[in-house]
């Protein structure tokens, strides 16, 4: 499998997220929110894991990975494995989240997506959030 650069893997988060933000039903877009989430992982990954040569270990959950590379995700790490069980069960077209959590999953992606652009040093994009059904803002604020 190729590799794929830090950028490549943050344009394909934000494409995902921006398909997530629109997908029906909710658990499309609970599930294609947290796979834009792992894209976001994968760019911390690739920015800053370094391969050890030699023979493969057994596979590891990208978000143990991300905590072990960045500390400071510790927390977003375990928050989006704790949701892994629930998007497997998504994909498989079972009923395990309505629109409110596939909602706030998108805006915590956004969220995250933003932290991780912060912590590379990198600037940050324009939010999607104001293209969330249900999410846009009054201009009062």
């Amino acid at each position: 499998m190729p590799r794929r650069s830090r950028d490549d893997l943050l344009a394909a988060a934000r494409h995902g997220l921006a398909e997530a933000a629109f997908a029906r039903p909710a658990g499309e877009r609970y599930a294609l929110a947290h796979l834009a989430a792992l894209r976001v992982a994968a760019a911390v990954l690739a920015a800053r894991a370094k391969p050890r040569p030699g023979r493969r270990g057994r596979p590891v959950s990208a978000w143990r990975l991300l905590a072990q590379v960045a500390p400071e995700l510790g927390e977003w790490a375990d928050f989006f494995a704790a949701g892994a069980p629930r998007r497997a069960a998504a994909e498989a077209g079972l009923s395990v989240v309505n629109a409110r959590e596939a909602d706030d999953l998108v805006r915590q992606v956004e969220i995250f997506l933003g932290v991780v652009e912060e912590v590379l040093g990198l600037p940050s994009q324009p939010a999607l959030t104001g293209t969330v059904p249900g999410t846009a803002r009054s201009g009062t604020e």
